[in-house]
């Protein structure tokens, strides 16, 4: 007969919605399970926000070396060792990961980590396969769940995409060897961070990206502006492509698009050939093996995201979710906050939402992009008026005393009060100097 356990709360997952949640958790006194099938902390600390900016840094001091913003300066070339800094990245990750979560998780005394695959076997309890002893299938209840479960890489079923040794971000994070040539598919957020780091360690970049333009949730001027700055340090980028068909041989990967170099001839077929290719296609939520449907719980037919109210409520009235399980923006700062209102509201029966307008977003790239607010567009739709004001980076003193004048601001103002009261793009130079 499979174990019984009883808890207050189980929270499914343990990445920066799981810990917030936790801490509410500790801090009413709730009895508590936090489950984690992978390794703790999520993708921020693992596979995401920490190990990209590390290699984002060491892409920057060597194209600094190399280009200097000072004319008095002379550029070198410095010692780089790919595979070191690979091995310095694993050990940071590794380090903050002690620091940062099993460390901070152990001395709560209301948390219980268990390290074990969870489904759900009803709406109050769960079936865990616990990876610490020898495999015993255990049953757990609660009255109250949240799930915080997280994403994984999204992969597009292009013809031949199965047979293709491809990268996600998790591999291209820790290959063992700098490729000499890489092709991106995508040219959001992510693609465009790896396609820098990796140019800049001095791979050669081609980006494809399915839309018109890069970035195409951002402001237009913010688009081609940050398009304009990857140009130039040498990375190819081409928009508007469709992909027809992948695949390798002799350790070269090939890619048959459909393209348009002139719009007056319309696509045609063009190939595109490199030692990798990074699928940079987005993320899906990590709710096909939670058996939502023995619980009732409701997901979007399109990536099995939960849905969720504003409270981040499901369809089940005692279960909560939050971060990247539910979709939308899979920011790790939203996460926290998505699964801090979660155990609110689970644990203390109030009605918190969160306020979706306010939350920033960025790319670290450089130029950085960073937002906050509605864009262009959605102001003129929801108000039927706008009031747009861009201020390129070379018109601010402060740009010009650093030599670093790339990029702009734009501005979406309220005309009838003459303020910015609903957003601000930034697309700027790096942080620390402006």
């Amino acid at each position: 007969m499979p174990d019984s356990s009883k808890y207050e709360l189980i929270i499914i997952g343990g990445g920066a919605a799981a810990f917030a949640a936790a801490f509410k958790a500790e801090a009413y006194g709730v009895k508590t399970a936090m489950i984690e099938r992978g390794l703790l902390g999520g993708t921020c600390i693992n596979v995401g926000c920490v190990p990209s900016k590390n290699l984002l840094g060491a892409g920057e001091l060597i194209h600094s070396s190399k280009e200097p913003t000072y004319s008095s300066i002379m550029s070198c070339e410095i010692d780089f060792d790919f595979s070191q800094t690979i091995v310095n990245k694993d050990k940071l990750v590794k380090n903050l990961r002690k620091q940062k979560y099993y460390d901070v998780i152990s001395p709560l005394e209301n948390v219980e980590l268990i390290e074990a695959n969870a489904s759900f076997v009803s709406d109050k309890k769960l079936k865990i396969n616990n990876r610490n002893d020898s495999g015993e299938i255990k049953i757990i209840e609660a009255d109250k769940f949240i799930i915080a479960a997280g994403s994984s890489p999204s992969i597009p079923p292009f013809k031949g995409i199965e047979e293709v040794d491809y990268l996600t971000s998790n591999e291209a994070l820790s290959l063992k060897e700098k490729p000499a040539s890489m092709i991106i598919i995508g040219g959001r957020a992510l693609g465009l961070e790896f396609a820098q780091m990796y140019s800049r360690f001095g791979t050669k970049i081609i980006i494809l990206q399915r839309g018109g333009r890069i970035i195409p949730d951002h402001e237009p001027e913010i688009s081609y502006g940050l398009h304009r700055c990857l140009a130039e340090e040498g990375i190819e980028i081409v928009t508007d492509v469709k992909i027809k068909e992948v695949y390798q041989k002799n350790g070269i990967k090939f890619v048959n698009t459909l393209v348009s170099d002139d719009p007056n001839i319309g696509k045609t077929d063009k190939m595109f050939e490199a030692e990798q290719v990074l699928m940079a296609t987005g993320r899906k939520p990590n709710t096909a093996d939670l058996h939502l449907e023995n619980a009732g719980v409701k997901t979007r037919d399109t990536d099995g995201a939960i849905l969720v109210d504003s409270q981040m409520h499901t369809s089940v009235p005692h279960i909560w979710a939050g971060g990247d399980v539910v979709g939308g923006p899979m920011l790790e700062t939203l996460a926290a906050k998505e699964g801090a209102t979660a155990a609110v509201n689970a644990l203390t029966g109030s009605h918190k939402r969160i306020d979706f307008l306010s939350m920033p977003s960025a790319i670290f790239t450089s130029p950085q992009v960073a937002s906050v607010g509605f864009t262009e567009e959605q102001m003129t739709e929801k108000y039927g008026y706008c009031s747009c004001r861009t201020l390129n980076m070379d018109q601010v003193p402060k740009a010009g005393t650093v030599n670093e004048t790339k990029g702009l601001i734009k501005m979406v103002v309220d005309p009838k009060k003459n303020k910015i009261r609903f957003l601000v793009f930034i697309f700027w130079p790096i942080l620390r100097r402006i």
